[in-house]
């Protein structure tokens, strides 16, 4: 048995702060739980409680230091991506309706991997994530 419990939090970055931050909630009901306000040498940070017991840490930095290109596999930088878990198929449905109608790009259709059900889609900022629940959690409703 691992002697971790799961992930605490996934830092990320972004070149405007209200937009990434508004997304999340609108999608997810995520919150802002702390907020760090720029000072000399350390940027914006805003951590956003994503449920479970994860966050997002979420650095507002300038375009041009964001390094890689978020729509290409291979070319995203050191996290290619990260997941999202939710408890059923209801709810995973729920958060494609959300996604599209928060304006998310390339949201997929769900399909099924290994035991998982999984939806893939790009955030306000491009970087393409996913969304899963266990593939035999309760039917959609």
């Amino acid at each position: 048995m691992p002697i971790t419990t799961g992930f605490n939090h996934v830092a990320t970055l972004t070149s405007d702060m209200q937009r990434t931050v508004g997304f999340y909630e609108a999608v997810f009901d995520a919150k802002v739980t702390f907020e760090v306000e720029p000072f000399e040498g350390h940027p914006w940070l805003k951590i956003v409680d994503v449920g479970g017991g994860a966050a997002l840490n979420i650095f507002e930095v300038p375009e041009e230091t964001i390094i890689g290109e978020r729509r290409k596999l291979g070319g995203r930088g050191a996290i290619d991506h990260f997941a999202f878990l939710v408890d059923s198929r209801a709810t995973l449905h729920q958060v494609k309706r959300r996604l599209e109608d928060a304006g998310a790009e390339a949201v997929g259709e769900i399909q099924e991997l290994g035991g998982e059900l999984s939806l893939f889609f790009r955030d306000v900022d491009g970087m393409e994530l996913e969304v899963c629940c266990p593939a035999d959690a309760a039917p959609a409703e």
